[in-house]
């Protein structure tokens, strides 16, 4: 036998090992290049609500500092409607490519879809990106409502019981919740009156349409002494409000802060691994500047860092609260 055909029978067995590991190789560079590369093209920022409310505020200060950072356009795309959930399904049925993505309220994916039918998971459908923050909301009244404090107004409810209203966001919502769970655990009868969305729903409180609302949109107009705050929720002490007390120290026991609301970002499931990790590792720093916590406590919303693992529980937590309502009979759409 030749010595180069005995090399060659040598070599053979070292062919596939090689074969084996250079593919590995090549995968991991087009992995590492897909993750260093996106995004290539402009990102649908789908926003569940009617613009103006806090999911708006928020979509818009996050999608600024994305848009700058990448040098992509983030378009807002808005899909209001059926408590958050029509935007929602819109996402859960999106390519799973990185490339739309939803700003989430925690009421569209653990509240709503208890109160009507949806064509999505929460759980199975999408896959949390990067939680942005908790809400701090208010319960606040038009000024022509004769309470100055949470004992009083719920003295005047069961005086008057069927004759306050309070309005909310949505049905399925933060504040509808929050309403109902009021009602419960008060003992009083106030009436729901849904709208698309916080904006509509904090105006009417404001016109004196409606009288009561649970939503940090409010914050604004109490500032502008339009409306007044009997209550806070959701965090710790209000800061644009030093004098108002929280729900619990008002005397509610078995009061869920959670029910303030949350924000986060979720994205269709089966988004490249690789492409998942570069939009969190691109949101973690943008909600670590300081200029974007500023701007979100301006719209009543704190900053927190949650894993997805932790974001996941959340939204479980906030489902079985609204189950436990929802059983009751109390949580309905009206």
């Amino acid at each position: 036998m030749s010595i180069a055909r005995l090399l060659a029978r040598r070599a053979a067995p070292f062919v596939p090992a090689f074969a084996a590991a250079l593919s590995l190789s090549i995968l991991a560079n087009v992995s590492a290049h897909a993750e260093a590369a996106y995004p290539q093209k402009p990102i649908t920022w789908v926003v569940p609500y009617t613009p103006g409310g806090t999911n708006d505020n928020v979509a818009r200060i996050v999608t600024k500092r994305l848009s700058e950072k990448t040098g992509q356009p983030v378009v807002l795309e808005y899909k209001p409607g059926a408590g958050g959930t029509l935007g929602a399904g819109f996402v859960a049925a999106a390519a799973p490519d990185g490339y739309t993505l939803l700003n989430t309220s925690i009421g569209n994916l653990a509240i709503a879809p208890q109160l009507m039918p949806v064509k999505f998971d929460p759980f199975r459908d999408l896959v949390p990106v990067a939680y942005i923050g908790n809400s701090l909301a208010t319960v606040a009244v038009n000024p022509r409502v004769p309470a100055q404090t949470l004992p009083q107004l719920i003295a005047y409810a069961r005086a008057h019981p069927g004759q306050l209203t309070f309005s909310s966001s949505g049905n399925g919502t933060p504040g509808h919740l929050a309403g109902e769970l009021l009602k419960q655990t008060a003992n009083i009868d106030i009436r729901h009156v849904p709208y698309k969305g916080s904006a509509p729903a904090v105006a009417d409180v404001v016109a004196g349409h409606v009288d009561i609302v649970f939503d940090p949109l409010s914050a604004q107009f109490i500032r502008q002494g339009k409306l007044r705050a009997l209550a806070y929720f959701g965090g710790s002490r209000a800061p644009d409000m030093p004098n108002v007390p929280s729900i619990r120290e008002s005397g509610v026991k078995d009061w869920e802060d959670s029910l303030a609301g949350a924000f986060f970002i979720t994205a269709p499931r089966g988004v490249p691994p690789e492409v998942l990790a570069k939009l969190r590792q691109l949101i973690g720093e943008i909600l670590d500047e300081p200029d974007t916590r500023a701007a979100l406590a301006r719209v009543q919303v704190d900053v927190q860092r949650l894993t997805p693992e932790q974001t996941s529980q959340r939204i479980r937590q906030v489902h079985d609260i609204a189950a436990r309502v929802a059983t009751s009979g109390a949580l309905a759409a009206n």
